[in-house]
């Protein structure tokens, strides 16, 4: 009994490593990835694919969540254009500094993943691109207010750091209490 299953597991994890390092080849040469479902027939006599069946069977294509991900987001910029008409006072800094930074990280990533998604990239790119643009207005905005870069700065600073004390301090009256 044991050695039956141990020869199983040998014959599946040599086919799995087989699969790893080839995976859209058989040993027969026969590519996998938009294979035939028809019986019999030869890659010869098959009809190409269109536009839509090609989008479909794509491992990116339109029934993957690689494909609808990026349409959604695509809601993040819209919002984004719609913040442009506010006035630069009313803009959040950790908002848009967060939206700036997930933006240039996750524009980054879509393209070292496989599969490669470059529609989430430029969403991404733009989500980052906005969230710049709206961080500079602001700085632009309490530069002409405070009169200085240097006083800007600070208080820009003093804006993105103050929630993360209040959360310390309000920890450290907790632990006091108990």
């Amino acid at each position: 009994m044991t050695s039956r299953v141990g020869l199983r597991f040998l014959q599946n994890s040599r086919a799995a490593f087989q699969r790893f390092t080839s995976p859209f080849r058989t040993p027969g040469g026969r590519n996998l990835r938009y294979q035939s479902t028809e019986a019999g027939s030869s890659s010869s006599t098959a009809q190409p694919q269109s536009f839509l069946q090609r989008s479909w069977n794509s491992p990116i294509g339109l029934k993957t969540v690689h494909f609808w991900a990026p349409v959604m987001k695509w809601i993040l910029v819209l919002a984004g254009l719609s913040d442009m008409a506010k006035p630069a006072d009313k803009l959040s800094l950790t908002q848009n500094g967060a939206l700036m930074a997930t933006g240039a990280i996750w524009t980054r990533w879509c393209l070292i993943i496989t599969p490669r998604n470059v529609l989430l990239a430029t969403v991404n790119f733009f989500v980052g691109l906005l969230g710049a643009t709206q961080v500079t207005r602001i700085f632009l905005h309490r530069r002409s207010v405070d009169g200085s870069a240097k006083e800007a700065l600070k208080d820009m600073t003093h804006e993105a750091t103050g929630g993360a004390k209040a959360i310390v301090h309000k920890a450290e009256e907790v632990v006091k209490k108990n």
